[in-house]
């Protein structure tokens, strides 16, 4: 039995993964921004929960002074993200896509990184073929998306920085024991996009979606296969995946602006939140 946990687990893939690893009788622990949510989930898995909006660098320091009390983590599921409508910038002084997507799970990651390398932890990020269709000119001297915004590019580059951010990861820690994979999970049935007037809310939230959607539990299953697979045996550290096969990244990169993205990170977040 493994502990993990999954971010934005009150809906689409993080529930539906959840439930499904539950049911193999893993101890899950769920992490949402909805009470309301999250707390129905938890009632009905019998797990524990905590709260978290992403958008508030605050609350991800206090979820992980939560969650570094559970004895150990055997997996982190970074899930949590989403794509905005206009360019808004966070109480923490960041573009909303970056910070949710990225800055927020990846200080997540650092300040449980004891705790992860103890366990010799899986990390997995939900990613998406996003990052080929909108982030192919990513530009780490702008990562705050200031200049010509749109949603999608926005999300898009959010995406890479999260497949770059598992390749870094694994560059730096494999040898501390953490094995760190991210994924593509298909276009999801879910409340995705509930946040922006972009027309990929159009595609969520109208009877267009069940042509071109799968289900959270399709879904879900890739997610739950990265949780319970074996790093080098069912996947490969490092990797990017779709459909369980690795998945092509149209941005080239030989591990510069990755190094590049984590050291930038890390300066924002110094100076945030000093």
């Amino acid at each position: 039995m493994q502990t993990i946990i999954i971010t934005g687990a009150s809906d689409g893939i993080g529930a539906a993964s959840a439930r499904q690893l539950k049911a193999k009788g893993h101890n899950v622990v769920l992490v949402g921004r909805s009470r309301a949510k999250t707390e129905a989930l938890a009632r009905e898995l019998a797990a524990p929960f905590h709260l978290a909006d992403y958008a508030r660098l605050a609350d991800v320091k206090r979820l992980a002074s939560e969650l570094l009390r559970y004895d150990r983590i055997d997996v982190l599921a970074n899930n949590a993200g989403g794509i905005m409508g206009e360019r808004e910038v966070t109480e923490d002084g960041f573009e909303k896509t970056f910070q949710v997507n990225h800055l927020a799970p990846f200080l997540l990651t650092k300040l449980l990184m004891g705790h992860l390398a103890a366990s010799r932890a899986k990390v997995i990020q939900t990613a998406s073929e996003a990052a080929n269709m909108w982030g192919k000119n990513f530009d780490v001297t702008d990562l705050n998306n200031e200049r010509n915004y749109a949603a999608q590019v926005a999300y898009g580059n959010a995406k890479l920085e999260n497949i770059l951010f598992t390749r870094e990861l694994d560059w730096r820690h494999r040898a501390d024991g953490i094995s760190a994979v991210a994924f593509h999970p298909g276009v999801v049935r879910s409340s995705f996009a509930s946040d922006t007037n972009h027309f990929m809310r159009f595609i969520y939230h109208s009877p267009l979606k069940y042509l071109i959607t799968i289900s959270p539990e399709k879904s879900g299953l890739a997610l739950t296969a990265l949780a319970e697979g074996k790093p080098g045996i069912d996947w490969q550290p490092g990797g990017m995946y779709s459909s369980g096969k690795p998945m092509k990244v149209a941005f080239k990169d030989d591990g510069t602006v990755a190094r590049q993205l984590w050291e930038r990170s890390e300066e924002l977040l110094k100076v945030a939140l000093s």
